[in-house]
C-alpha cells in the first residue's frame, strides 16, 4: 500500500424534531445517513486542481488520498468530500470509518494523509509520530467538530428518562442492575418504571467516543468510576457492539438495553434518548445547541501548535449538556507526503473554513468557538 506520508425523547419527540434537520441536509444528496457505514468517498473529474467557481473552495494538487479513523465525524466526511470533489477536479478521498483506534494506527503506520480521531494520541503514540513524520515532524491535532454524546434507552412505555452521573456510573459498571432501582427511581418520580432488567451496550472497538464517556463518568464521579478514561470499554459486564451504528442496532433491537453513542445514530435509529442533571435548575437534554453550550469554554490545552482541546465535564451552566466530545483531523506539523500534502491540506481549510462548518448542525454536530477555529486555520496555513 503506498504511504500517504514520508516514513514513515431526552423524548422521541426531541429525536424526531432533530432528525427532520438531518432529513432536510440528507435531501441534498445520497451519503450523509449515519446507516450507510462502511467508506466515504467519491471520485471528481479527472484533472488539475482548480478554484471553484466564485472561489468558494480553494482546491490543491489533484491527488488521491486516504483517512481513516473517528466514526463520529464520518456523516460529516461525506459531506465535505462530496462538496470538495464536486469543486476539485481530479481529487480522490476515501475516507474509513474503522473507529479512532484503528485510525490512530493507520496514521503511525503511514498508511493514511491523516488520521480522524476523537481522542489524542498517548506518549507513546507521539513518540512512534515522530519517527512517522520525516524532518523531524511530529503529530499535531486539529479540532474539526463537537458534538454530543447522547445516552439512547430501549424501555417500553419510558418516554422520558432523567438519569445523572452517579446513576449513569453504576449503571455501566454492573452496580444498578434493574430499572426500577431507587436511585433512578429518585431520579424519574413520575414515571412507571418496569423491574426490566438492565442491557449495558459499550463499544467493542477502540473508540474515541468510548475515551469521552469515560473521561466524563471519571471526572464527573470518581467515586461512582473508579477506572480510568481509555479508548477501550473498562466497565463490568454487558455486552460490546462494533462502531456507533451497530451499537444504536444493539440498543434497538434489545428491550432494556441503554448505551452511549454520537446524537445522529440515535436519531438515525429513533431512539429516546436520556436527559442528564447536572445540578443544574432543570436536567439537560443532549441537543447540538445545549452541546454548543458546553464547549463554548473550550480552551486549547496543548502546546506548539498542537491544538488539543481542554473540556469541562462538570458542567452545571442552565442548558449546558456535559457528555461532549471534540473530534479532530492529525496531521504532521511538517514531513507530510509531498504528493498528498496540498490536497489535504486543502480539504482540511475547507472543512475548518466557513462554508464546511456552517450546515453540519443538521447532522448532529455542535459548533467549536470561532477562536479555536481561527487557530485551526492558523495551523494548516503554517504547515508547507
Amino acid at each position: 500500500m503506498t504511504s500517504q506520508r514520508s516514513r514513515g425523547p431526552r423524548a422521541l419527540a426531541t429525536a424526531l424534531a432533530a432528525l427532520s434537520g438531518v432529513l432536510a441536509l440528507a435531501s441534498c444528496g445520497s451519503d450523509d445517513s449515519p446507516e450507510s457505514g462502511g467508506s466515504a468517498s467519491a471520485t471528481s473529474a479527472s484533472g488539475s486542481g482548480t478554484a471553484a467557481p466564485g472561489g468558494a473552495v480553494k482546491c490543491g494538487k489533484a491527488a488521491t488520498l486516504r483517512a481513516s479513523g473517528s466514526t463520529a465525524q464520518q456523516n460529516a466526511m461525506r459531506f465535505w468530500i462530496r462538496h470538495y470533489q464536486k469543486a476539485c477536479d481530479g481529487t480522490r478521498i476515501q475516507y474509513e470509518g474503522s473507529g479512532s483506534g484503528d485510525g490512530q494506527k493507520d496514521f503511525l503506520a503511514g498508511r493514511t494523509a491523516f488520521a480522524g480521531s476523537d481522542s489524542v494520541l498517548k506518549k507513546s503514540q507521539r513518540d512512534r509520530a515522530e519517527k512517522a513524520c520525516a524532518d523531524g515532524g511530529r503529530a499535531v491535532h486539529l479540532p474539526m467538530l463537537g458534538g454530543p454524546i447522547a445516552v439512547p434507552y430501549n424501555l417500553s412505555g419510558v418516554e422520558k428518562l432523567v438519569l445523572d452521573a452517579p446513576t449513569l456510573a453504576r449503571i455501566f459498571d454492573g452496580k444498578i442492575t434493574k430499572w426500577n432501582d431507587a436511585a433512578i427511581r429518585k431520579l424519574n418520580p413520575k414515571a412507571d418504571l418496569p423491574a426490566t432488567a438492565i442491557k449495558t451496550v459499550h463499544r467493542s472497538d477502540d473508540s474515541g467516543t468510548t475515551d469521552n464517556f469515560t473521561a466524563y463518568l471519571h471526572t464527573a464521579t470518581p467515586s461512582a468510576w473508579p477506572h480510568p478514561r481509555d479508548q477501550k470499554w473498562r466497565g463490568k459486564g454487558g455486552d460490546g457492539a462494533d462502531g456507533s451504528s451497530g451499537l444504536a442496532a444493539k440498543v434497538k433491537e434489545t428491550e432494556g438495553a441503554i448505551g452511549y453513542v454520537e446524537l445522529a445514530y440515535a436519531i438515525g435509529k429513533t431512539l429516546p434518548t436520556a436527559s442528564i442533571d447536572t445540578g443544574a435548575a432543570a436536567p439537560v437534554d443532549p441537543t447540538v445547541v445545549n452541546a454548543s453550550k458546553a464547549l463554548s469554554g473550550a480552551k486549547v490545552a496543548g502546546s506548539d501548535g498542537d491544538l488539543v482541546l481542554d473540556l469541562d465535564y462538570q458542567h452545571k451552566t442552565a442548558g449546558a449538556y456535559p457528555i461532549g466530545m471534540v473530534t479532530y483531523e492529525i496531521v504532521c506539523d511538517k514531513g507530510n507526503e509531498p504528493k498528498t500534502w496540498p490536497a489535504t491540506k486543502a480539504f482540511l481549510l475547507y472543512a475548518a473554513g466557513m462554508q464546511g462548518q456552517q450546515d453540519l448542525s443538521f447532522q448532529g454536530y455542535a459548533t467549536l468557538p470561532a477562536k479555536v477555529m481561527d487557530k485551526v486555520r492558523d495551523k494548516l496555513n503554517s504547515i508547507s
